[in-house]
């Protein structure tokens, strides 16, 4: 059995244990299948593909299997805000199940509904965590694995290392897959040996030709070093890790009081959430797309340090397997952040 043998392999039926990450508004349809065709899984983000992207739903997925015979996963964040939302997401995870698509990553919430849904079709479901009492609450719900976000994730980042979150985890008897801060290959294989299950990458897949964000986008990605990562609330009300460019800085990093005081009333939290959820749809699809650098909120995790050119993502798996089966015997190395 090799380093690449894992749990999530077994459960998303692919070769190598790397996931990418599911991406608004970066998850182009080109990006999920070259994923997926290299040998990881592609997973598909569904207001991306209608949104940003302009597919109807059904078609885009089937477009996207046009593009490769590999399996293909779907990201559904449960936890929706308005009634109308829930039943847009119960329709695009029964679209997807009929489509084919066989394995679910959860976000937010509680993910009982989907687990029911998706068992009953013989799929699997990963739910993304932050920290143990989420996990939990994934588990109590039947989930088949976890996606541990750490503080070096790009997109909403939780409090941990890779290691302490891992430690907190580690009990509950669950595949449990790294998220955030996997750049290198020699990272990839430290998360292996570490006891992850393979690791979810989204910053590292951004910088590809295959990846349809702007140039600009990209560029920051190849300049920035993790001491350019900085955690900003204005965006969605609460944090995302964005690139410290020149209009983060002026614009400033936390919300004004008035909206924290709003986010954190028990009355006007959801009501909140919803005008940020809806502003952020404009505000990132804007400036990944543009290439007006200075004036940009550009998403990234702090693995952008092993991140030095654009390059084919079928370059980069193969390089990150290979170098899994090379150095099976090699013992990881802590993150200092």
């Amino acid at each position: 059995m090799t380093l690449l043998e894992t749990a999530l392999t077994r459960d998303a039926g692919i070769r190598i244990p790397i996931i990418g990450g599911p991406m608004y508004p970066c998850s182009n349809p080109e990006l999920v299948a070259a994923v997926s065709d290299a040998g990881g899984l592609g997973v598909l983000q569904p207001v991306s593909l209608t949104f940003v992207h302009g597919y109807d739903f059904r078609d885009g997925i089937r477009h996207i299997r046009s593009l490769t015979p590999s399996p293909v996963g779907m990201n559904a964040l449960i936890e929706g805000t308005n009634r109308s939302y829930r039943r847009r997401m119960e329709g695009w995870i029964d679209t997807a199940l009929e489509e084919g698509v066989r394995f679910f990553v959860t976000s937010l919430g509680k993910p009982r509904w989907v687990v029911d849904r998706v068992h009953g079709a013989g799929g699997r479901v990963y739910h993304d965590v932050t920290e143990r009492k989420w996990a939990l609450k994934a588990a109590e719900s039947g989930v088949d694995g976890l996606i541990a976000v750490n503080r070096r994730a790009g997109g909403h980042p939780g409090p941990l290392t890779p290691e302490a979150l891992l430690e907190e985890l580690a009990d509950l008897g669950l595949p449990v897959v790294c998220a955030g801060g996997v750049g290198r290959a020699e990272e990839f294989v430290d998360a292996l040996r570490m006891g992850y299950a393979g690791v979810q990458m989204g910053t590292r897949f951004i910088a590809t030709p295959e990846c349809s964000a702007s140039d600009a986008y990209k560029a920051a990605i190849l300049d920035a070093g993790a001491q350019d990562i900085v955690w900003s609330d204005r965006v969605t009300g609460v944090p995302v890790a964005l690139i410290n460019t020149p209009y983060v800085q002026a614009m400033g990093t936390e919300a004004g009081p008035l909206a924290r005081r709003l986010l954190r009333g028990r009355r006007t939290k959801h009501w909140m959430r919803s005008l940020y959820a809806l502003r952020s749809l404009w505000t990132l699809r804007r400036s990944s797309y543009s290439m007006g650098g200075h004036r940009e909120y550009w998403q990234a995790g702090r693995s952008v340090d092993g991140i030095k050119k654009v390059e084919p993502v079928a370059e980069i798996i193969a390089r990150f397997g290979n170098r899994a089966l090379g150095d099976a015997g090699t013992t990881p190395r802590p993150h200092d952040d």
